[in-house]
């Protein structure tokens, strides 16, 4: 069994975002979209906090939630389905940062490219806008799809 391939599944102190200033900003100037249940919203900080390429948190209404045991049991879910699907993210970003060149141009392009994208970090806040708590497969499932489809949106805005 090969130990050095297998993806990273722990949720590290580096990866949660806590900033209030990088909150702030990520609610002013980001960028977002939804998928049932989850909305992502996203930005590019500023300045680098850290080794991991993304720093994530997460969000559930209290007006939807009341009870401070449902909100919890929500973010817990949702926590778990980001931990065990965030290889979907790292692995994509770093291979977007090392896709093949044809030409000298396209390598001076892509050499810019990666000097740009090499040491950005993300912030990403995933805010729970479903109405009743859903079962754990139901929210993976969502998380993984919006991960993939988040990945594709971010290639597709740094490739101009």
């Amino acid at each position: 069994m090969n130990f050095a391939a297998m993806p990273d599944f722990t949720f590290q102190r580096g990866e949660r975002l806590k900033s209030r200033k990088v909150i702030e900003q990520l609610f002013k100037g980001g960028q977002s979209f939804a998928h049932y249940p989850l909305r992502i919203v996203w930005t590019i900080m500023d300045e680098p906090n850290g080794e991991f390429p993304a720093q994530f948190a997460l969000s559930v209404s209290k007006k939807k939630f009341k009870r401070a045991v449902d909100r919890n049991r929500i973010r817990r879910l949702m926590r778990e389905a980001y931990r065990l699907n965030k290889h979907i993210l790292y692995e994509r970003l770093e291979t977007s940062r090392q896709s093949p060149v044809n030409s000298q141009q396209q390598l001076a392009s892509a050499e810019a490219t990666a000097d740009k994208t090499s040491h950005q970090q993300l912030a990403l806040m995933v805010i729970y806008t479903g109405s009743e708590i859903l079962s754990f497969q139901e929210i993976e499932k969502a998380m993984r799809d919006m991960l993939r489809r988040f990945v594709k949106k971010y290639r597709a805005g740094n490739q101009k």
